[in-house]
């Protein structure tokens, strides 16, 4: 006797549908009104991480830069408050790059002494690299679902491909809403979050879509819903055991694991609960739609 599940995932699409066109429409929103906080490499400007031998308060250290006219456009701490460790960000043109390095150096030799800090990282990015760096981390993204959508349609009848990229941009385009919403800073470090994010997500629809083709293969009498409700019901367990693996460590290292990889990990920690919901109610329902309105026309 089966003890699969036998959950009506079709007839949740419609609701699901409509929750994820208003993430969307939400998120085009939010791009329009308020924008990403690109990070340094991606926008230009210098990021110094330096580290005190002394406790050094923030809101102290932050008004001796001002008062300096350092162009901080962000000051944090980094890992725990007996680390001493700080993270400044400043915008400043191409030209003064170099300057204002030298700036904060000095300015940091001035107030504590050259023998109590120490400069872990100096990274200088001028506007236009960084303009170049933004563009080529958009079109990683692009060539990223290009590719997997050939090796579907390759795989697979090309019917599935066109759920499977949905759900790829519908997740990127919420994870990025998520960045905008928050300002957390979107950076090169991101980017490769989203990626990994796609190829996580392709691989928990192409293992279902799978089991749609075997379902399909075995039971030529099925429905397609009929099919599509099977296939979900059967792999839900493989599907909730390998998301909560992942999540847990995600979780883990999002509030354990420091500042440093705190956003990438924000990003992975929304992913992977994406990853999920776009396969069921995001490339199956596509996988749906396509055939009955394309498939079925050609034939």
């Amino acid at each position: 006797m089966s003890t699969t599940r036998n959950v009506n995932y079709v007839g949740m699409f419609g609701v699901a549908g409509l929750f994820s066109l208003a993430l969307i429409i939400g998120t085009v929103v939010l791009l329009f009104t308020k924008g990403l906080n690109y990070g340094v490499d991606f926008r230009g400007g210098v990021e110094v991480q330096v580290k005190f031998k002394q406790k050094v308060d923030l809101p102290v250290l932050r008004d001796y830069m001002q008062s300096k006219s350092i162009p901080l456009s962000q000051l944090q701490s980094i890992g725990d408050d007996d680390q001493n460790e700080f993270l400044l960000k400043l915008e400043k043109d191409q030209g003064d790059l170099n300057a204002i390095s030298n700036q904060v150096s000095a300015a940091l030799n001035e107030k504590f002494g050259a023998d109590n800090f120490e400069i872990l990282k100096n990274d200088i990015v001028g506007p236009k690299a960084g303009a170049e760096l933004r563009l080529s981390a958009f079109k990683a993204l692009l060539w990223a679902i290009l590719a997997i959508m050939i090796y579907l349609a390759l795989r697979f009848d090309y019917k599935f491909a066109p759920g499977a990229i949905a759900a790829l941009i519908h997740d990127v385009a919420i994870i990025i809403g998520a960045f905008v919403l928050t300002q957390k800073e979107f950076s090169l470090q991101i980017v490769a979050a989203l990626l990994a994010i796609i190829g996580y997500s392709v691989n928990d629809t192409v293992v279902i879509y799978d089991r749609v083709r075997e379902i399909e293969n075995m039971n030529l009498g099925l429905s397609t819903p009929e099919t599509i409700n099977r296939a979900l019901n059967e792999t839900m367990s493989r599907t909730i055991i390998t998301s909560l693996t992942v999540l847990g460590v995600s979780l883990v290292m999002l509030f354990w694991g420091g500042s440093v990889i705190h956003d990438f990990f924000f990003a992975m920690t929304i992913g992977v609960v994406l990853g999920v919901y776009s396969t069921i109610f995001i490339a199956i329902p596509m996988t749906v739609w396509f055939e009955k309105f394309f498939v079925k026309k050609a034939v």
